[in-house]
């Protein structure tokens, strides 16, 4: 990370510092929460998480090398520096907004109910045909992994594609704080939290505290096809650019041609140009990543075939619609995430196969008092698409059962539909369940642990 010295950190956080005064004056190499990764010269950040209290590994990361650690308790006399301060995870936003403001750069923030994590890895592909990027990685899209992922902002980089997830109000408020977007995605507004927003239009407000805080010179890029975001007017005074397979929209698609499990074709166009490019990853959702990234990289000055060549480029990644070639069968890993209309475009996705079509999936967590519908629609929506098999693991997914069963009784379909509680008992049925060459889709809720499954059907 760039220079930051103990003293600046100590202001930054409102903390005390404590130690040697000779050391305030220098600079960490780098911060941590986990220490395990405390490093020479790092400053470790003592968090209280669920499992373990950060506080008890002080001493083994200061001997490790760390340069000074940020605790909340009064650590007595030590042979370390440490900066007292009242929460340190306030703390760690603290010293991740005053890093942030201190960087020359170019920051995308991408939000949404679907395609975050999609979307962000397309961007980020276009954008590295030009530029240095640095992406969120994993899940860190939250108020503790937002600031590690800034923290790892280096001198090289010249834009970071962000990540902002947020299950309530005023989480967005306090990521955009930090972030300090320039370019603001938004995805689409779904029902994903709905539970603790209360609606769309709740979902809606939540997202758009993107825009609080983000540059007065900036730019809000919208999915066009989204009533919602359509319709939303920003308060800031910018004036949305939008994105969508809508004509109206200012970067939209035509001429598209779906190649089936090996991607998309088509011609995409801006508001002066036009060019082709081929997506290799499956379904219709991935037109709309691919809209958004052109927009994002028209906005920074990118070419046409700059743009073209980085959605080419974009490939998938575990847990998020990955095609995995098993040795009995062909595998759709989306197990990291669901909601109902993930849920339907991965249903899509999985149609393309030429194979007899297995989907496996399993419940969709914080849906709220619709919860039941949701499932049940999901099961209707896989008896449209013509899914051969649907397995339904777990006790809510005992209502997309139902919503299969009683929609293909009413079209004659021939879809067969099972029923687990656990994971456990549909593996000790899959063998009667399955066949050689069958192409599956995995795919529930993280909590679900469905990554086993993949690991299961691909060895």
């Amino acid at each position: 990370m760039k220079h930051m010295s103990l003293q600046e950190i100590a202001a930054a956080c409102g903390g005390v510092y404590h130690g040697d005064p000779a050391r305030i004056s220098r600079e960490v190499s780098g911060v941590v929460i986990d220490s395990r990764k405390a490093g020479t010269d790092s400053l470790f950040v003592a968090i209280k998480g669920a499992r373990a209290d950060g506080h008890t590994f002080i001493p083994q990361v200061m001997e490790k090398g760390a340069l000074c650690s940020v605790s909340e308790q009064d650590l007595g006399d030590v042979p370390y520096p440490y900066i007292r301060v009242a929460s340190c995870e306030q703390a760690l936003k603290d010293i991740a907004e005053h890093y942030r403001r201190s960087l020359d750069i170019k920051v995308v923030g991408v939000s949404g109910s679907v395609g975050k994590t999609s979307t962000k890895e397309m961007i980020a592909s276009v954008l590295s045909q030009r530029f240095s990027v640095l992406k969120t990685e994993g899940n860190f899209n939250n108020e503790i992994g937002l600031p590690l992922t800034v923290f790892n902002i280096r001198e090289e980089h010249e834009v970071a594609v962000l990540e902002m997830g947020i299950s309530g109000f005023g989480e967005m408020t306090r990521l955009a704080k930090i972030a300090r977007p320039d370019i603001c995605v938004i995805t689409n507004i779904g029902v994903a939290h709905i539970e603790s927003l209360g609606s769309r239009d709740g979902i809606l407000k939540a997202k758009t505290e993107m825009f609080g805080y983000m540059s007065p010179q900036g730019t809000i890029i919208l999915n066009g096809d989204d009533d919602k975001l359509r319709s939303f007017i920003p308060q800031n005074g910018l004036s949305p650019v939008y994105f969508g397979l809508d004509t109206s929209c200012p970067y939209h698609a035509e001429q598209v041609k779906s190649r089936g499990l090996k991607g998309t074709d088509a011609r995409f166009l801006t508001p002066v140009s036009s060019f082709d490019a081929h997506i290799s990853i499956p379904g219709d959702h991935m037109i709309y990543n691919a809209l958004a990234a052109a927009a994002v990289g028209y906005t920074l000055g990118m070419t046409d075939d700059e743009i073209a060549r980085g959605i080419e480029a974009n490939v998938p990644i575990a847990g998020r619609n990955n095609l995995i070639e098993g040795k009995h069968y062909t595998v759709i890993d989306d197990c990291y995430n669901a909601n109902p209309a993930s849920m339907k475009a991965s249903i899509d996705v999985l149609a393309c196969a030429d194979t007899r079509t297995v989907a496996i999936l399993g419940d969709m967590f914080e849906l709220g008092t619709g919860s039941e519908q949701m499932h049940y629609g999901v099961g209707a929506h896989a008896v449209k698409a013509g899914i051969d098999v649907l397995v339904c693991i777990g006790p809510l997914s005992s209502m997309t059962a139902l919503g299969a069963r009683e929609t293909a009784a009413k079209a004659g379909s021939p879809i067969q539909v099972y029923h687990y509680d656990t994971k456990e008992d549909f593996f000790s049925s899959a063998g009667e369940v399955l066949r050689e060459k069958d192409t599956l889709l995995v795919k529930a809720s993280h909590g679900m642990e469905f990554a086993e499954i993949v690991e299961r059907m691909t060895a």
